[in-house]
């Protein structure tokens, strides 16, 4: 039967190639492939690959050998995207779009496997071991852990992590009470650990400390050389799309719980991206800032800067901000950081991570993490350039001051299924969507060895999406 559903594929992959006629019959009939597909893939990796109901990023094909940010053991899952919350919405996007209660049941299990980790302080750290002396374990609130008690907004850690429970207690019809007592638990030390200038901190412990509101300033010393702070996690923090990750997991709270906290938060989340906006002649942002409002050094290759990246993350959340309240403030900083990120455009078109204080010189750094102004020794493991988003940031910006911006529609059925076709293709008869067949390594990173070939969660949760996106276009 699978080849025969292989062989009916590559004869509509030809026959109705794009642009062509797609009726409905080739539709019913490519549904029930999806189906049929989507289960065959979900019970593989829910059957197969799954620990302790989570997941890491990547695994060898024999499931001996399982990678997350390094090398992970049998009893550790990942909860950092590409990890345990991405599989889990994978799961909740097939139950919203077929109703089986399988694609519901496993991402429960996924999120039971996150709530093992959940910190005393209310959120997550970047990986779960369920092994109470391996050397990942952390202070959990179920007393089977040990270790430090910080929870970490690194990465999408733990917005990620309470944006997918705070979805599944939805589909769950709030019934599952400790997936719903845990999200609640999460959500009221989160706005607890929220500065009182609307800033969140990279890692918290507890509430956060009373700090007196500045707006942002540049430094009046050598900051080259001075004022170093270790402990650079409790600073205010934008570093890694922090701003865009909480926003979205703010929004989602208010939305699923009509819970004005959250709404609150994200009001004051966006007064702290007005204060940080740095002023002329760059009116953009920084990783980081210190306690008095300055751009802040964090790790050794990250200095204080005015950062592109961010920048642009910062944009998109004040017109999240602004589309949820109304109020125009949230819009006044966009206008002059948009002419300035333009003007930084680096000559490859791309933008830098960093620019120098003042004279918004693109700033690097060499292997041996010394400051320059040159690209051509660059240590490798650090995103140094990164893509513009700057065309699409302004027609959104116009968009939603003239009233007109509105979520994109999901794709058709005939819009989705070429991609759909191929998608299907390229399962095994296994249920497996095998990384790395043109050779390459593992995710490009040679920490892990000469990988050629293996799974991928995010290709996997991906695919799953890709295929309910075509089913619930389908419904009947």
């Amino acid at each position: 039967m699978q080849r025969y559903t292989a062989c009916m594929l590559v004869i509509w992959a030809v026959i109705v190639g794009e642009g062509a006629a797609f009726s409905q019959d080739d539709q019913v009939a490519l549904r029930q492939d999806c189906l049929a597909g989507m289960k065959r893939a979900a019970t593989y990796y829910h059957d197969r690959v799954a620990r302790h109901g989570g997941y890491v990023y990547y695994y060898s094909l024999d499931l001996q050998t399982r990678w997350g940010e390094g090398a992970a053991t049998a009893d550790q899952i990942w909860v950092q995207p590409p990890g345990t919350p991405t599989v889990g919405m994978a799961y909740l996007r097939a139950y919203e779009a077929t109703r089986d209660p399988f694609y519901r049941e496993a991402a429960t299990q996924a999120a039971e496997a996150l709530l093992h980790g959940q910190m005393v302080s209310g959120g997550w750290e970047h990986a779960i071991d369920f092994d109470p002396q391996g050397k990942r374990s952390g202070q959990y609130r179920n007393g089977q852990g040990r270790g430090k008690d910080q929870s970490t907004l690194d990465d999408d850690c733990t917005q990620a992590a309470l944006l997918f429970l705070m979805q599944c207690d939805r589909a769950c019809e709030f019934q599952h009470e400790v997936i719903h007592e845990a999200v609640e638990y999460a959500l009221s030390r989160l706005y607890a650990a929220q500065f009182p200038n609307g800033a969140f901190p990279q890692v918290w412990f507890g509430p956060a400390p009373e700090h007196p509101v500045l707006p942002a300033s540049y430094p009046d010393y050598d900051w080259k050389t001075e004022h170093r702070v270790k402990e650079y996690w409790n600073l205010y923090t934008l570093n890694d799309d922090l701003a865009g990750d909480m926003s979205r997991t703010l929004l989602a709270a208010y939305e699923i719980y009509h819970d004005e906290r959250a709404s609150q938060a994200l009001r004051k989340l966006g007064d702290f991206l007005i204060l940080a906006q740095m002023p002329a002649p760059q009116p953009a942002w920084a990783q980081q800032y210190t306690l008095d409002m300055k751009p802040a050094w964090a790790r050794k290759f990250e200095p204080p800067a005015i950062t592109g990246h961010e920048s642009q993350d910062a944009i998109e959340t004040l017109l999240r901000v602004y589309r949820h309240t109304q109020d125009k403030k949230y819009l006044a900083p966009i206008p002059s950081a948009l002419a300035y990120l333009k003007s930084s455009v680096l000559p490859d078109g791309q933008i830098a991570r960093f620019y120098e204080l003042r004279t918004n010189r693109p700033l690097y750094m060499t292997r041996a993490y010394e400051l320059t102004y040159g690209d051509g020794d660059l240590p490798t493991h650090y995103g140094w350039k990164q893509k513009i988003k700057l065309s699409q940031l302004e027609a959104e910006y116009a968009a939603t001051l003239a009233g007109t911006w509105a979520v994109p529609a999901p794709k058709k059925a005939k819009s989705l299924a070429k991609e759909v076709r191929t998608t299907l293709m390229a399962l095994d008869a296994e249920g497996r969507w095998i990384s790395g067949v043109t050779g390459d390594r593992l995710a490009g990173q040679p920490k892990f060895g000469d990988v050629r070939t293996y799974l991928s969660s995010e290709v996997f949760s991906e695919n799953l999406e890709a295929l309910a996106a075509f089913v619930k276009a389908t419904v009947p």
